[in-house]
């Protein structure tokens, strides 16, 4: 009965993806404005950070449009299909759970940050206008 319920939940996930990704082709908003300086000091302070996530999760497309909404240019990496991106994840933050951002502090350390919402509060606080 496991493997039905497992081979079940897989076949709902390969039908919704194409929905959930033109979904959020659709309805991601445009982004913020900034003078061209502006821009390159943002792109400069978002080389720091990395967003661990998995393409089609809902949570993470809700911090991939809010990047967009803030013109944030941070660099995603796949923990889903990258075994690689997922080690660093589970090894740096500690389990694999996403979305999880890694920003990278002055002094060299990290610090990962799990959730969307504080992820999303996070970005807002920093790079909001």
């Amino acid at each position: 009965m496991r493997i039905v319920i497992r081979y079940f939940f897989r076949l709902v996930r390969l039908i919704l993806t194409p929905f959930m990704l033109l979904g959020e082709k659709l309805t991601t908003p445009k982004g913020v404005e900034r003078s061209e300086q502006e821009q390159q000091q943002v792109a400069a302070a978002c080389r720091q950070l990395a967003l661990y996530q998995f393409k089609t999760c809902p949570f993470c497309i809700k911090v991939r449009k809010h990047m967009a909404s803030l013109s944030l240019p941070i660099e995603t990496r796949d923990a889903q299909h990258n075994a690689t991106h997922r080690q660093e994840l589970e090894q740096g933050g500690g389990r694999v759970k996403v979305p999880c951002l890694r920003i990278t502090k002055d002094d060299g350390s990290v610090e990962w940050l799990y959730e969307s919402d504080d992820i999303n509060a996070y970005l807002s606080q920093r790079f909001g206008q």
